[in-house]
C-alpha cells in the first residue's frame, strides 16, 4: 500500500509539510514520562520523529486502512498500534497506571473532545501536545476578558500550563482543510490537585458558561444559592471575567453554602 485514502467523515487531513511535523514531535520536553501515545497517525509523517526520540512511541489509530499501512511501513511500531477510537478506549489496558505524553495532528471533528478526555485521564498525562484548528488552539490558550474564552480554556488551564506555538497554513495538508492550524503544548503544573471538589468545579464552570451572556448570580440559581452569598461581587460578574484562580475561589465559596 503506497498512500492512504483521506476519509472525510473521519476528519482526516494529512500533513504533508516534514518541518512541520518535526516541530510538533519537538514540541513535546519528554520530562516526566517514558512512554508517548500518538493519536491519528495517518501515514506516520509525525510518527517518523517521534520513533527517533529516545522514548517509547504507541499509536492508537480508528481507521483500518491507516492501521494496515503503518504495520506495512513502520517496523518498530508492531505491537504498538492500538486499532481503537480513542475517546472510547480504555487506555489503561496499554499503560496501566504508568504516565505517558498524547500528540497528535488532531481531526478537527472531535478535537476539543479529545481534550476534555485528555482532562479525565489529567493523572497520567504530564503534557500533551498537537495539532488544532486554529480557533480551538487559541481558545484552549485564552486568557479571561475574550469572546472565546470558555469552559475549554477554564478546565484545561486549572491543571495545565498552556502555551500556544505556532500557526500551520492550509495549503501544507492533502486535501487542504478550510481553515488554518495552531499547534500548542500543555504542561501539567507541579500541584495540579484543585483545593475544591474537582467535580463541583467542572460543574460550576460548565453551568456558567452555558449561560455565558448572563451574570453568575442568574446563571447559577440551580445551586440554590443563599441571599447573603449572592450578594457578593463576584455574582454580578460574567463568566469570562473570572480566571482560573477566580472559578477556584467561587467553588470554594459555593461549597461553603452547603452546595
Amino acid at each position: 500500500m503506497d498512500k492512504v485514502r483521506a476519509k472525510k467523515h473521519l476528519g482526516q487531513h494529512f500533513l504533508t509539510d516534514e518541518n512541520i511535523a518535526k516541530n510538533i514531535a519537538d514540541a513535546l520536553t519528554l520530562e516526566g514520562y517514558k512512554k508517548i501515545l500518538e493519536i491519528g497517525p495517518g501515514m506516520g509523517v509525525l510518527t517518523k520523529y517521534l520513533l527517533e526520540k529516545p522514548i517509547e512511541t504507541y499509536v492508537i489509530e480508528i481507521d483500518n486502512e491507516s492501521v494496515e499501512y503503518l504495520n506495512a511501513h513502520y517496523f518498530k511500531l508492531h505491537g504498538k498500534i492500538i486499532s481503537e477510537d480513542f475517546l472510547r478506549y480504555d487506555i489503561t489496558k496499554v499503560f496501566g497506571d504508568e504516565p505517558f505524553a498524547i500528540i497528535g495532528n488532531f481531526p478537527y471533528n472531535i478535537s476539543s473532545q479529545i481534550v476534555f478526555r485528555a482532562l479525565e485521564m489529567r493523572d497520567r498525562i504530564p503534557e500533551f501536545a498537537g495539532m488544532f484548528q486554529k480557533e480551538v488552539a487559541e481558545r484552549v490558550c485564552e486568557k479571561k476578558g475574550s469572546k472565546t474564552y470558555g469552559i475549554l480554556s477554564v478546565l484545561t488551564q486549572a491543571f495545565y500550563e498552556a502555551e500556544y506555538l505556532f500557526t500551520v497554513s492550509e495549503n501544507v495538508f492533502s486535501p487542504p482543510p478550510k481553515v488554518k492550524s495552531g499547534v500548542l503544548r500543555l504542561k501539567r503544573k507541579e500541584n495540579y490537585k484543585l483545593p475544591v471538589n474537582e467535580k463541583l468545579f467542572f460543574n460550576v464552570v460548565k453551568t456558567a458558561f452555558n449561560q455565558r451572556r448572563k451574570t453568575l448570580r442568574n446563571s447559577l440559581k440551580t445551586f440554590n444559592l443563599s441571599d447573603n452569598l449572592k450578594e457578593d461581587s463576584i455574582f454580578g460578574l460574567r463568566p469570562e471575567q473570572l480566571s482560573t484562580e477566580d472559578f477556584i475561589e467561587l467553588t470554594k465559596k459555593i461549597a461553603a453554602n452547603g452546595v
